[in-house]
């Protein structure tokens, strides 16, 4: 017996839902899910490594994280990812870092580091060896005074920014 004898003998019926399932499954769109870069662990790890330089330059009071100055750390890497011109503290509508921690309900003073780096990521090893060797960064990261803390990182394919957002309470 021949394939389409074969098929001749399957009842319409079923031949006509099996063609309509073949349909609906050669034009519906798969549903795959969009690869997300969950950046949580990286940023986490970051701000623990900043405590550990604060720890050795001999602050001794623990670094917390704040999730409005985590905001304002968010906000200025989003617009320096998405703004290629930027890659310093000036954001693109030339809002700086008190200002963005103010919007983000901060009360009180801040600092603010930035990396821009040239690829998809960057761990937090690299990234504070970065700013360890730079001699302002360095400063900001050891200032006791800077209690607090918000990190946060974005990736693209071909670029990686970390910004942290230091704080002193009001």
């Amino acid at each position: 017996m021949t394939i389409s004898n074969a098929y001749r003998r399957v009842p319409l019926s079923l031949r006509a839902v099996a063609a309509t399932v073949l349909l609906v499954a050669a034009t519906t769109p798969f549903a795959t899910p969009q690869a997300h870069a969950d950046n949580n662990r990286l940023n986490k790890s970051v701000a623990q490594m900043i405590g550990i330089v604060q720890y050795k330059a001999g602050c001794r009071t623990k670094l917390t994280i704040d999730p409005r100055l985590q905001l304002a750390a968010q906000w200025h890497t989003v617009d320096v990812l998405t703004n290629r011109d930027l890659d310093g503290h000036l954001g693109s509508d030339g809002s700086t870092p008190q200002a963005r921690a103010a919007a983000a309900g901060y009360p009180g003073e801040v600092q603010e580091t930035v990396a821009v780096n040239p690829a998809l990521a960057i761990s937090g090893l690299e990234l504070i060896n970065q700013w360890y060797w730079n001699a302002d960064d360095l400063s900001v990261m050891s200032n006791c005074a800077n209690t607090q803390v918000g990190v946060w990182s974005e990736n693209s394919l071909d670029r990686t920014v970390v910004v942290a957002v230091y704080g002193r309470p009001a």
